[in-house]
Formats: structure tokens, C-alpha cells, sequence
């Protein structure tokens, strides 16, 4: 196939591995994990590639120039650190990806600084990066760039005469556009997407968002097509715009969960709630991730539903994020309340405890039992591109006997609505009946159900999403490209229940 005879170039914010100091000081870089890891580095291995990215809080030192040549000779492709200064971090990653572009992206436009000096640093880090791309990557290449923090990249590269074919996926939400429209740099934004070859969406809704903004602050491009792929024409050459949900790796989290390590930490976690529904959350700490809503549920159902009381417990893993931006810390602060007052009103001096609080990161093997032994996954975002713990969650349920309650503005909702129970997190009344709901469902529903998400989380994986976007990106007839399933297909299957 012509595609295999691309050397993949691979941008992302972060590198595939972490940056961590040791107890005298000393930078050391170790392999990072996760699903786009997983995916992208045999096909980086299998047509010889590179992958650039920021290395995090360590300087770039001769050290570490030399931990990256070792690390890129065992992973089997090439890592090409970017340097970043803090003012850099603090006016680009923390300011206007994390003040401007994720609160914009999902929905929550009154938490938007639109600082113009962020919106300058933002395009002076892209550009950065482009540098670095172009130092090291030829016109043969194909560059795939990831994510919101460097939408930019391909406007720069092309300013230096970059001729690479580029691909860009969006791992967050596209909003619409009465909400894009209110950011200052709307239409250089526009522009800058429109500089790549191929842009990727989570779900048609967001593909559809995308196309509305287009049309409306670029006038004179023509959008054509229907189905997977829509063409833009822009100044004569053809923009691909497509919607690719992604995966994860089914496999591995089925066999990881299987092990008997794991098992054994599910049946010792099991334990402490012998009698009971055991409810999950993970999350990291994020305004977008409605944990308050949640906590607010859970109360109600204690409330409205005292034959509960006792009979369910709430365990609420929250993971460290963004630790620097102080609107995160009242987050924290906001749950942590929460959580102490349910806990006044409902504990059992000496017994029952009805919210387990857990603030820090997970290992693998912890993070495994904390899925196999909840018997419902409560994962009720108020706005997500995807979510992949609702499909992490799937495949780790090996016995398939547990409820997936999802909100149904999580871009994996689109897949798993025929199989979870589909919530809107603002109601909530109706998630407090939804939680009910799961606790006294039958064994033979519960099965059916988690059995459906299974099937279809195995088939539609993370490999599968490599394959659909990079044959998007070269097929010479959009007719060849693999048929997607119908939920991607038909754009009427953007799940909102009636």
C-alpha cells in the first residue's frame, strides 16, 4: 500500500514517556503508557518514524539528550524532545490551552481569560514546534499532530514551505458555533485547521460543528460529500474532514484484569463492602468531569431512597490535574466539602461509609480492581470528546456483570448507548433513578447489556482507529476507505434520547 511508504512523524504535547527526578536531583526519562502509545508505536517501529513533544518540568540538557537517544534506540523509532521555557508553559499549556481553548471546547465559555498574550504564545510555541519538525522530517512524511494544544502547527509548517502531507485529530469536543464564534482568534483558528491535510473528530456532532464554523467565517469554502469523509476545497486543494471515535486497547485491559494480582486486589477491595452495590467514579480533577453533580446525585438517592442507606457505597477516585490553577484547587476544595457532608449525614459511627474519597493517581494494577470490583461505573461528564475510563471499565468487567451509567454528552455515548444507561448529569433527580435503576436490575439484563459494550469496544479498538484514520489519509478514492460502523456513518445516530 502507498501509505506504508510514509515515514509517520507523530506531534503531541507530551512525549511518550515522563520526566521524573530522583532522589539526587538527576533528570531520568521513563517509557510513558496508554492507548495512544500503545497504538502508534508499532506503526512508528513498522515505517520508521519519530514522535516530537514537550518532555515536561526537566530542561533539555546534554543528559537528556542522551536518555532520549537511548530511549528512541529501544522503543524502535525516534523521540525529539521540544523545549519549553516556564514562561512558555504558564502563558501557552496552562494559559490559552487551559484558560481558553478546553473550558470554549466544552461548553463552559464563562471560564475563558481571552488574554491576548496567551493567544501570542500560543502561536509562538506552535511555531516552535513546526521548527522542529521541519529540521527533521522530509516531504515524504506524513506528520500527525495531536490534540488542541497545537491546532497552529500545520499553519507554521506551511509557512516554511513544509509540502508533507499533515493529519490533525481533535481528542476533545468541537463546539458549536455560537460558542466558537466568541473567541477572539475565530478565524485564524479556522485558518490554521484548514492548513492540514485531514482532521479527525471524535463523533460526527463535533465534525458537524466544525463544517457550521467553517461555512460561516469562511464563506468561500466549498465543503462537499456526505458520510465518513466530507472535502473541503480550500484554495484548490482538498481538506478531508472526517470522524474517527478512539479506542482503546481492548485486549490488554481484558488480559491485565484477568491476572491474579488483579483479582485478588478486586476480591480484597470487594471485601470491605461485603453487603453492598459498590459504585465507581474515576476522574481526574476537571470542572468538565461534573463530579459535584454527581456527589449531588448520590445524596439525593440517599435521600429519596432510605432502603439504599447501607446497602451502597460510593467509592470517588479523583486524580491530581493541573495542580497550579487555583480554580482547580476550589474544585477541590468543593468536593472534598461534599463528600464530608454526606458523609455527616449518612455514616454509621463504626460502620457504613457512604462515600470512599481517593485523591491520587493509580497504578495499572489498582486501577484494574478498582473496575472489577464495582459493581456500576457512574461516569457522568457534562461535556467529554470521548471518555475512555466508560471503555476502560467495559473491558476490564471480564465477568460482565456490572451497569455502565454514562452521560449522554460523553462522546463514547454514540457507541455505548444501546448497552449503558444513558444520563443527563444535570438531572439529578433522573441520575439518583438511574443509580436505582442499576441496583436492582437482573443478572441476565446486566449481562446482555455489558456484554453488547464488549463486543463492540473489542471490535472498534484503538488499532482499528490507527487504520480508519490513516487510510483517510491516503486513500486516493474516499470510496475505499473501510466502512465504519453506523453509529460513525449516519450522523442521525448523534445519540440523544428522546
Amino acid at each position: 500500500m502507498e501509505q506504508r511508504r510514509n515515514r509517520l512523524v507523530v506531534v503531541s504535547n507530551r512525549l511518550p514517556f515522563v520526566c521524573k527526578r530522583d532522589a539526587e536531583g538527576n533528570c531520568r526519562i521513563q517509557p510513558g503508557s496508554g492507548g495512544l502509545v500503545s497504538a502508534l508505536a508499532p506503526v512508528l517501529r513498522d515505517r520508521g518514524g519519530t514522535w516530537f513533544g514537550w518532555l515536561g518540568a526537566c530542561e533539555i540538557t546534554q543528559a537528556i539528550d542522551k536518555a532520549a537517544v537511548e530511549a528512541s534506540a529501544q522503543s524502535g523509532y525516534v523521540l525529539r524532545p521540544v523545549a519549553l521555557s516556564a514562561e512558555e508553559v504558564h502563558d501557552f499549556y496552562q494559559g490559552f490551552s487551559n484558560e481558553v481553548i478546553w473550558p470554549l471546547f466544552h461548553d463552559l465559555q464563562s471560564s475563558c481569560n481571552f488574554e491576548p498574550a496567551y493567544w501570542r504564545a500560543y502561536c509562538d510555541v506552535n511555531r516552535k514546534f513546526a521548527q522542529s519538525i521541519m529540521g527533521a522530517s522530509t516531504a515524504e512524511d506524513f506528520v500527525w499532530v495531536h490534540d488542541y494544544q497545537l491546532m497552529n502547527v500545520a499553519a507554521a509548517l506551511r509557512e516554511m514551505g513544509c509540502e508533507s502531507r499533515m493529519g490533525f485529530f481533535l481528542h476533545i469536543p468541537f463546539p458549536p458555533l455560537d460558542l466558537f464564534v466568541k473567541l477572539p482568534w475565530r478565524s485564524q483558528l479556522i485558518d490554521a485547521l484548514l492548513s492540514f491535510d485531514l482532521i479527525g473528530f471524535q463523533t460526527m456532532r463535533e465534525r458537524r460543528n466544525f463544517v457550521d464554523c467553517v461555512r460561516a467565517l469562511r464563506k468561500e469554502v466549498q465543503i462537499q460529500g456526505k458520510g465518513q469523509l466530507l472535502t473541503a476545497d480550500v484554495n484548490g486543494r482538498d481538506v478531508r474532514l472526517g470522524a474517527f471515535p478512539i479506542g482503546i486497547d481492548f485486549s490488554a485491559f481484558a488480559r491485565q484484569a484477568a491476572t491474579s494480582l488483579v483479582t485478588a486486589r478486586a476480591q480484597e477491595l470487594r471485601g470491605k463492602f461485603p453487603a453492598g452495590k459498590l459504585v465507581l467514579g474515576i476522574d481526574r480533577l476537571d470542572y468538565t468531569k461534573g463530579i459535584p453533580h454527581r456527589l449531588k446525585a448520590f445524596h439525593n438517592l440517599l435521600t429519596r431512597y432510605p432502603q439504599l442507606r447501607e446497602k451502597i457505597s460510593l467509592i470517588q477516585v479523583v486524580v491530581p490535574s493541573r495542580v497550579d490553577i487555583p480554580e482547580y484547587e476550589v474544585l477541590k476544595t468543593t468536593i472534598e466539602q461534599m463528600v464530608g457532608r454526606i458523609n455527616g449525614e449518612f455514616a454509621r459511627p463504626g460502620g457504613w461509609v457512604p462515600v470512599w474519597y481517593v485523591y491520587n493517581s493509580l497504578g495499572r494494577v489498582d486501577l484494574l480492581a478498582y473496575y472489577r470490583a464495582a459493581d456500576i461505573a457512574l461516569i457522568t461528564p457534562l461535556k467529554d470528546g470521548m471518555n475512555l475510563v466508560a471503555k476502560e471499565y467495559c473491558a476490564s468487567s471480564i465477568e460482565a456483570d456490572c451497569v455502565l451509567i454514562l452521560s449522554e454528552f460523553a462522546g463514547a455515548a454514540v457507541q455505548l448507548h444501546s448497552g449503558a444507561l444513558l444520563v443527563n448529569p444535570y438531572d439529578i433527580e433522573a441520575v439518583a433513578d438511574e443509580i436505582k435503576r442499576a441496583c436492582e436490575m437482573d443478572i441476565d439484563e446486566r449481562k446482555a447489556r455489558m456484554r453488547r459494550l464488549r463486543r463492540s469496544i473489542r471490535k472498534h479498538d484503538i488499532f482499528w482507529w490507527v487504520d480508519l484514520f490513516m487510510h483517510a489519509a491516503f486513500a486516493r478514492d474516499l470510496g475505499s476507505v473501510p466502512q465504519v460502523p453506523d453509529y460513525v456513518a449516519d450522523s442521525r445516530q448523534d445519540y440523544l434520547p428522546a
